[in-house]
């Protein structure tokens, strides 16, 4: 049997995280065991369903680098093949038409209430075989009304659900659209998915569809229902904790590697790893081995792991994700010296490629005004003389390289009986507006020595005009 897993969400919203690490669980369930992995779209609702919605899960799915094997596929594309299956279902007995109003059922759901019974439809249109004039029916469910549905769920263990607890679903509106436990089944079971892995809080929808495949004659596919992911305050994760779209991540400067091995470990472990590749997730990742407790969303945690992959991971590689927050930032990266370089440069103290990116944006184009505090402390008239004899010496430099820059500063520090903190850091200044930069040597090298030149020249007549004013 090939593994066929699937992730299906709906286009009403942006794709979150808790939607990413169930697509994450699903990839890497197939990949592990050399299946295929479906993506669908789940957009029967179309006053909510949009295309934007679309974009922003298909979007998401390609920059953290879940590809999928088969899809996307559009459940609106599908309603000839669902209308197929609820007739046979009404003509197997195993589904029919109910014309209660929705007044009925409010009355009828409110006297259950007042009998302090758990509401649900009582089944009173089930053997009813005539037409109502003026109402338009929907299509129930007849479900079983004895006997139980024992789900071997890989996460949860083994669930039981009575039948006589279940109430007849509706599978079709009285506009004819279908509903959302009908066309998960027949989806699934068109597209041979063998494994559902999806959110617990669909836990209680697995027995109506269990009982609809069996109607349809058909095995359920084996089902893992995985946790909530919970915010700080163990309240379920909403926008105020981080369940923004998945793409304001990549906004804020995290590689999606780094969301992914996040992701991975809420609810999963291996031994005491906290860093994966993803290698080793598809490796190493078993759905039986998720916990069955929800797990809680650590912003802190995500940005120390991001931190990590940032200072670890190869230059060109960081470079390639880079480039796109320099654009955001108007910066065509091809001007200026070697990306991967100023990477290198950087990685040490970049939390975020946000920062990195900011923190680069000198070396691609010039600032627009120092650092009011910074500017004040270093450039001053007592580095006038300094900064001048440094820069001539700049000027007759034979080799732009870090080691004989630093000879170069150095030398000049000693002519002057200075600390070197008191040139670097007004040079520091000048040349990148601000008192944070990577080794001052490293910083001049990648800065080139025109521009470095141009720099010194904009900070000696800033200092001349401060003292003269």
């Amino acid at each position: 049997m090939t593994v066929r897993t699937r992730f299906a969400p709906s286009p009403t919203g942006y794709l979150h995280v808790g939607g990413v690490r169930t697509a994450l669980f699903s990839w890497l369930y197939a990949r592990k065991h050399g299946g295929r992995f479906i993506l669908r779209i789940e957009d029967t609702d179309r006053e909510r369903s949009s295309m934007e919605s679309v974009n922003a899960i298909l979007e998401g799915m390609t920059w953290l680098g879940l590809e999928y094997d088969e899809g996307p596929f559009y459940q609106t594309n599908r309603f000839s093949r669902y209308r197929e299956i609820i007739e046979q279902l009404l003509a197997s007995n195993h589904a029919y038409l109910c014309y209660c109003t929705r007044e009925e059922l409010a009355s009828m759901r409110a006297e259950q209430m007042a009998r302090k019974e758990k509401p649900r439809y009582d089944g009173r249109c089930r053997e009813r075989h005539s037409p109502r004039e003026g109402v338009s029916p929907v299509v129930r469910f007849k479900s079983p009304l004895e006997g139980r549905v024992v789900i071997r769920d890989l996460v949860r263990g083994t669930v039981i659900f009575q039948n006589n607890e279940l109430d007849d679903l509706v599978l079709a509106r009285t506009d004819g659209t279908p509903t959302y436990n009908l066309t998960v089944v027949v989806d699934d079971m068109d597209m041979g998915i063998t494994h559902v892995i999806r959110g617990d809080d669909h836990l209680n929808n697995t027995p109506r569809q269990s009982n609809i495949f069996y109607a349809l004659g058909k095995e359920p596919p084996v089902y893992a229902h995985v946790p909530m992911i919970l915010g700080p305050d163990r309240q379920r994760l909403s926008k105020r904790h981080g369940a923004v779209s998945v793409m304001n991540y990549r906004e804020a400067g995290y590689l999606p590697e780094a969301l992914l091995n996040y992701l991975v470990r809420l609810g999963w472990s291996h031994g005491d790893q906290e860093i994966f590749s993803v290698a080793e997730m598809i490796k190493l990742f078993d759905i039986e081995d998720v916990n069955q407790s929800a797990s809680t969303f650590n912003s802190e945690k995500l940005l120390w792991l991001n931190q990590q992959y940032i200072k670890n991971s190869a230059p060109e590689h960081i470079a390639h994700h880079l480039s796109w927050h320099l654009g955001q930032l108007g910066i065509d990266p091809s001007k200026g010296p070697d990306l991967a370089a100023v990477v290198k440069a950087q990685q040490e103290r970049s939390k975020t490629l946000l920062e990195m990116a900011h923190n680069s944006a000198p070396f691609y184009r010039e600032f627009e005004a120092y650092e009011e505090t910074a500017a004040r402390k270093h450039l001053n008239a007592s580095v006038l003389g300094p900064l001048r004899d440094l820069r001539e010496r700049f000027k007759e430099a034979q080799s732009w390289v870090a080691p004989a820059l630093h000879e170069i500063i150095l030398a000049t520090v000693e002519s002057h009986h200075l600390k070197l903190g008191k040139l670097a850091q007004p040079l520091r200044v000048a040349i990148m507006g601000r008192p944070i930069s990577p080794p001052i040597d490293v910083t001049l090298e990648l800065m080139g020595q025109a521009t470095t030149l141009a720099r010194i020249d904009r900070a000696l007549a800033w200092i001349d005009h401060r003292s003269n004013a």
